[in-house]
């Protein structure tokens, strides 16, 4: 881009008057990172996530009020009339959508995190004066070019891959791996591509090569690359995919920090994206995974996903709702197990007050969540929150596992591959090593699925549909649970 003559003095003062600190602001920005932190402390655990919350709110309103205080972007009554807008779309958002659909909500509001860190690049780009960002030769200086294409590459990427994670979510495409011919040399290609580019912008000045569409061809190929990595990936992985792109979010929103000469951001956006990583790495753990394979590929790729592989010829036994209700009474230990089939089928209510009839008769009931239940970090804990369900009767894989051996019944509602023991025995299960409930080894086994025919993300049939122990409960989950609260009520 060539830029008009300037006076170097008028450039140099304009630059240390950006970079110049307020202490008042700084230490604005320095409260909103701690309560930042403490928010996400606190949605560490369900029994602090309503503080979590609170104190993320808090850090946010003095960030934004900060900002709007100590910066002249915009005249007061078109900061407002945005507010307004952002405001009630939000509201209104967080009225309607149920608990079922928030993984593909996460995935939009990622992917608006990610425009807008491209956006505000292309603004920088396209004003460098207004951002501050130019050198006493009147050009971009080249760490600001780093900054703005490694921004502008992030946001892209997160953009148009959280658009596929929403699509594969929402079932507006098929969430089974979509394998391109060639889709590791192209993705290698791709972004080597967005590297050199990188590079050759930064290195670019007034008179240099690529200064006008080096900088549109990374945001071009960002866009395409986002693309071309969630598209194979399957909808088991989900979970990790969302977790991943809410890292990128992070590091796209710390890039633009460093363009804007903005600490909030730059502290928010290294928190969100490092905590992202974190979880990131824990998801792929629990499903022993690399992160690698994860986004090089989809999970069971080989395998239909869409239960062709049931077993279905193989005997296994059938109960009622009346059966099912008998054993739960006459039990002492009850271990219930929540899956994805249960958010489908809204049984989140209906689960809590079985639970709740459970009690009532003397029965100890607990509820174990696998890490990658559902399709995003924490779903199960979510809905159970919703429905409330008491905190202190959820709990993780590593803190219940040990207590199926003294379980009356495992009740599974709507989980398949978290309870397979295949993961344990089958060294050819695509789901090998991943860590699972040992459901197999309470007394009596409850499943609840809509048909024999079907198996999970990963293509695998189940053992334990076929086991001694295990009463099969065919129908839909909220159905069949209602079914069992009037058994239980009678």
């Amino acid at each position: 881009m060539a830029m008009q003559p300037v006076d170097t003095a008028d450039l140099s003062l304009a630059a240390d008057a950006a970079h110049a600190v307020n202490p008042w602001v700084a230490a604005a920005y320095l409260v909103a990172g701690v309560l930042f932190i403490l928010a996400l402390r606190g949605l560490s655990s369900p029994a602090t996530s309503r503080a979590g919350n609170r104190f993320g709110m808090a850090g946010m309103m003095i960030a934004v009020v900060t900002t709007l205080v100590t910066h002249e972007l915009a005249t007061l009554g078109e900061i407002l009339v945005a507010i307004a807008i952002g405001g009630t779309i939000g509201f209104v958002i967080a009225r309607r959508i149920a608990m079922t659909a928030m993984p593909q909500l996460v995935a939009a509001f990622h992917s608006l995190v990610g425009l807008a860190a491209v956006l505000v690049a292309a603004a920088a780009f396209l004003n460098p004066d207004a951002f501050a960002i130019l050198g006493l030769d009147g050009n971009i200086l080249v760490v600001s070019r780093i900054e703005m294409a490694l921004g502008a590459a992030i946001g892209a990427i997160t953009f148009s891959g959280s658009v596929i994670a929403f699509a594969k979510l929402n079932g507006n495409m098929s969430g089974k791996p979509i394998l391109l011919p060639a889709r590791h040399a192209i993705n290698l290609g791709t972004l080597a591509a967005i590297v050199v580019l990188t590079a050759l912008y930064a290195l670019s000045g007034d008179a240099g090569p690529g200064e006008g569409w080096t900088f549109w061809a990374i945001v071009a190929l960002a866009f395409a690359i986002g693309f071309l990595l969630i598209i194979p990936i399957g909808g088991a992985d989900m979970p990790v995919v969302v977790s991943m792109l809410n890292s990128y979010s992070g590091w796209a929103a710390a890039a633009m920090g460093f363009t804007l000469h903005n600490t909030a951001m730059i502290v928010t956006g290294a928190l969100v994206g490092s905590s992202g990583a974190i979880l990131s790495y824990i998801m792929c753990r629990a499903m022993n995974r690399s992160f690698i394979s994860v986004i090089a590929g989809g999970f069971g790729a080989d395998s239909s996903g869409g239960g062709d592989a049931a077993k279905v010829d193989r005997p296994w036994k059938r109960g009622s709702a009346e059966d099912a209700a008998f054993l739960l009474k006459e039990a002492e230990n009850v271990i219930i197990i929540p899956g994805y089939g249960m958010a489908v089928a809204q049984a989140q209510h209906v689960l809590r007050e079985m639970g709740d009839q459970l009690k009532e008769h003397g029965v100890n009931v607990k509820y174990a969540i696998h890490p990658v239940a559902g399709r995003m970090p924490g779903h199960m804990n979510v809905l159970l929150a919703e429905a409330n369900v008491p905190y202190d009767d959820v709990f993780e894989l590593e803190d219940i596992n040990h207590e199926f051996a003294q379980a009356d019944v495992a009740f599974v509602i709507g989980a398949n591959d978290v309870v397979n023991p295949a993961a344990k025995t089958d060294k050819s299960s695509p789901i090998y090593g991943m860590p699972v409930f040992d459901v197999d080894r309470a007394k009596t086994v409850m499943f609840i699925k809509r048909s024999m025919g079907g198996v999970g993300y990963s293509g695998v049939d189940n053992d334990v549909f076929y086991m001694d122990q295990t009463m099969m409960l065919l129908a839909d989950a909220k159905k069949m649970v209602e079914e069992i609260n009037k058994a239980l009520a009678d």
